[in-house]
């Protein structure tokens, strides 16, 4: 009891996760999926053979998903959960560097050959630690003017030869807004007409790979799409489960090379894995699968179009109050970035990011990458669990501290890179 009081009273330093607007992970399920969780939490997910069910809620998932994403056969597709995106897009970035090696097998490995990734600058941290992790440049279309992601254009210029693949972010974590996937896939079509080159495309759609499906049906950016070899997800984001669950699918068994795929005989069965990790706790997958019996495609429609409804009437609402102006309006992901007029000099962004810490409000402020850091902004995120009340109790403390902030000699952030622990 003892021990329990000491660090349960500790972590109640931690801030309120209901109230954080910088996270796009989810902070609140229902109570009979934390039931279900505490119930699974000590089955070892990569034991298949013991824990047979969960393996096959596992593949349930993956069905779903494939289905989802239209894959020429759902039934066919490959693909397994992770810890989070992160992981997913290190096994994405495996499969594009195996494929593109055996296809160059006559020159690859060769110091003349070195393979590169094409992607936006905006793309999540995980990106650039593949880079790094597995020996692959980084080539980075940057950002121009009122352009805050990729340019199909300019990433099918940036590919060449030893070009591996072109990600393409479907919700960028900057500003909430979708990448064009269909047009990427087009200008690679191109490209390959005009130089023969046959680039594939991985969608990262750690957040939007779960809100486009129900409220953007109309647009064309997964498996429908040839070019498109696969796709990641969070399940612990807008799939609206606790952390920490991801998927990765490819497009079919050609997709992701056989020889990455390992079958051990483990605790008395053969296990073929591909993940990266290897013991972790099955609940996550649990509460997936529960989360998609329990809500279907209708139900999450209709919580994601709440959540979408919330952010653009809270971005409207902060643009009224006449000091800001508005980057995007929450009408892709349910997410919307700001930063402060032209004739605002008595404050800025952090300013406003650290009085809002005040009152318990985490919402990050941050400066944005080449060719736009001179753009700093704020940046909001409304979850399942950010209710309309919330969203009005926001407006009320902004309004409660602008006068404050208008009365300040200057902005008195000394150091931008320190005035806020939020990185990408």
């Amino acid at each position: 009891q003892t021990a329990y009081r000491l660090v349960h009273d500790e972590l109640m330093l931690d801030g309120n996760a209901r109230l954080n607007l910088a996270t796009f992970v989810t902070t609140w399920m229902e109570p009979q999926a934390g039931v279900l969780m505490s119930e699974c939490r000590d089955k070892n997910m990569i034991d298949k053979d013991e824990y047979p069910r969960t393996a096959e809620l596992e593949r349930r998932c993956v069905a779903m998903l494939a289905d989802l994403w239209h894959a020429p056969d759902p039934s066919a597709a490959v693909g397994c959960s992770t810890t989070g995106s992160s992981e997913a897009c290190m096994l994405a970035g495996m499969a594009l560097k195996r494929r593109w090696a055996l296809r160059n097998a006559d020159r690859y490995p060769a110091k003349d050959a070195r393979p590169n990734l094409v992607m936006g600058v905006n793309v999540q941290v995980c990106w650039e630690k593949f880079c790094n992790f597995w020996e692959v440049e980084a080539r980075q279309v940057p950002m121009e003017g009122d352009r805050f992601h990729l340019d199909p254009q300019a990433a099918a210029e940036l590919c060449d030869e030893n070009t591996i693949g072109v990600v393409g972010i479907l919700g960028s974590t900057f500003d909430g807004s979708y990448e064009p996937i269909a047009d990427l896939c087009a200008a690679l079509d191109a490209l390959q007409d005009r130089t023969g080159l046959d680039i594939p495309v991985h969608v990262d759609g750690a957040s939007g790979g779960m809100v486009a499906p129900f409220l953007d049906e109309e647009l064309v950016w997964d498996f429908r799409l040839p070019r498109v070899a696969s796709i990641n997800t969070s399940g612990h984001k807008y799939g609206l489960v606790y952390p920490g669950v991801g998927w990765a699918l490819w497009r079919d068994a050609d997709a992701l090379p056989e020889e990455l795929v390992f079958r051990v005989n483990y605790l008395g069965g053969d296990m073929p894995t591909f993940a990266l990790n290897f013991s972790r706790p099955g609940a996550q997958v649990v509460a997936q699968y529960y989360t998609f019996l329990r809500l279907g495609r209708e139900g999450y429609r209709a919580v994601q179009q709440a959540s979408r409804d919330i952010a653009r009437g809270l971005a409207e609402r902060v643009a009224a109050l006449g000091d800001f102006r508005l980057l995007t309006r929450g009408d892709q992901l349910p997410v919307f970035a700001f930063t402060t007029a032209d004739d605002v000099t008595a404050y800025d962004v952090f300013d406003v990011s650290r009085r809002l810490r005040e009152g318990g409000w985490l919402v990050p402020a941050y400066t944005f990458p080449p060719h736009r850091q001179d753009l700093s902004v704020l940046r909001v995120v409304c979850r399942n669990g950010f209710s309309a009340d919330m969203a009005d109790l926001l407006v009320q403390e902004l309004e409660r501290l602008l006068p404050e902030l208008r009365r300040q000699p200057h902005p008195l952030t000394r150091d931008k890179g320190a005035a806020t622990g939020f990185h990408h």
